[in-house]
């Protein structure tokens, strides 16, 4: 059994991935050209943003948001404790200051009421000015934008949509990477929607940041290749990445992300009654780039991941560990704030096999044996 399963994927859509890739081989435009332009427009469409740019990977489209808004030393950016390192990673890159605030234990995402308290503790401190706001679309739930944004006005803050992991996702209809003054997904592999290597998109409705956006992705370049009028990066998708993805991005909408959901209610009809499952508010849909379950214990996943590994059901831990405890952010010493719940959510967090291919034979032998390990378990203590 695969936890993502790329390979069964590829064989269903073997044909059209083949052609797409030997149609951009044989035109030999290896940096640009349709496929990418193509597929930008066709994921501002489904998103409904005004403009694309697709770059490198999800961690350098955070990089270049934060770049064209000029953040750096002496700046506050406000980002979730509970999500992937890059997050936090490109703060501290171009030179300001991440601010570590606590998450929901139901939805893993950013915590509303603990945001308002870190910008406060940071008002009064003095020290920094706040200036932006990240919130993540964790394992491809959107985060709580109606709440964050109202926020995000009433203190002047800009806000990033951290989407690498939500895209599909929506809130009340809007499609996630569309919630923020800007948004970024990934095309990682095992992302809802993935490549065949790295890949990443920003999007926004706005003209000026977009202009900018496309000069800081190839060197700063101004009208043309070798005019550069300001220091950027290196950053562009690749034209055969582009041909993957937008076969895979056609059956993401034509059926890939209705597959997950219809997983997902699978896995709660068997689970619900013996563990914490993902809880999703209403209105809101997510993408399922992870189905992760709250256990009791480290002990206790400890023994039932144990248990699984030896039916060869793969599991994952994410996160084992949060960013405040990561050695890379020693350095901000008393800045960094105590996050409760995001401690021990890395105690207790397991996910499982989650993707549109599971069978509804593989779906029971997956939550059957997770509630067996667990009854092993407790009968044990």
């Amino acid at each position: 059994m695969e936890f993502r399963d790329l390979k069964q994927q590829y064989q269903i859509l073997k044909k059209e991935i083949d052609k797409s890739v030997i149609d951009a081989m044989t035109a030999a435009n290896f940096i640009g050209g349709n496929p990418v332009n193509e597929l930008e427009k066709e994921l501002a469409e489904y998103v409904k943003a005004r403009h694309c740019i697709t770059c490198g990977n999800g961690t350098d489209a955070l990089s270049l948001v934060l770049m064209a808004w000029n953040i750096g030393e002496g700046d506050a950016v406000f980002v979730p404790d509970f999500t992937f390192f890059a997050t936090a990673e490109v703060v501290s890159f171009c030179g300001a200051t991440p601010i570590f605030v606590d998450v929901e234990k139901e939805t893993f995402n950013l915590d509303p009421e603990d945001l308002r308290k870190a910008i406060k503790e940071v008002q009064q401190a003095g020290k920094l000015i706040p200036k932006v706001i990240i919130p993540v679309d964790l394992f491809g739930l959107p985060a709580n934008y109606p709440e964050i944004t109202a926020i995000a006005k009433e203190n002047n803050l800009l806000v990033l949509e951290d989407g690498a992991q939500g895209f599909g996702g929506e809130i009340n209809g809007q499609k996630a990477c569309s919630f923020a003054d800007a948004a970024t997904t990934s095309f990682f592999p095992a992302k809802p929607v993935g490549c065949y290597g790295d890949g990443g998109a920003i999007f926004t409705d706005d003209d000026d940041l977009a202009e900018k956006l496309k000069s800081l992705k190839v060197h700063g370049k101004g009208s043309y290749k070798y005019d550069n009028v300001r220091i950027g990066i290196n950053s562009r998708l690749d034209t055969i990445q582009a041909a993957v993805l937008k076969v895979k991005f056609q059956a993401f909408k034509e059926y890939e992300l209705e597959a997950v959901n219809k997983v997902a209610d699978k896995y709660r009809e068997i689970l619900d009654k013996h563990f914490i499952t993902p809880q999703i508010s209403e209105g809101y849909l997510s993408s399922y780039a992870q189905f992760t379950l709250i256990l009791d214990s480290s002990e206790q996943r400890e023994a039932i991941q144990n248990q699984l590994k030896g039916e060869n059901i793969p599991t994952m831990i994410y996160y084992p560990i949060p960013l405040t405890e990561q050695k890379a952010f020693a350095y901000l010493g008393n800045e960094i704030r105590q996050t409760k719940k995001t401690s021990e959510l890395c105690q207790t967090v397991l996910s499982i096999p989650m993707h549109p291919y599971l069978t509804d034979q593989e779906i029971e032998l997956v939550a059957n044996t997770l509630i067996e390990s667990k009854e092993i378990w407790i009968k044990k203590q």
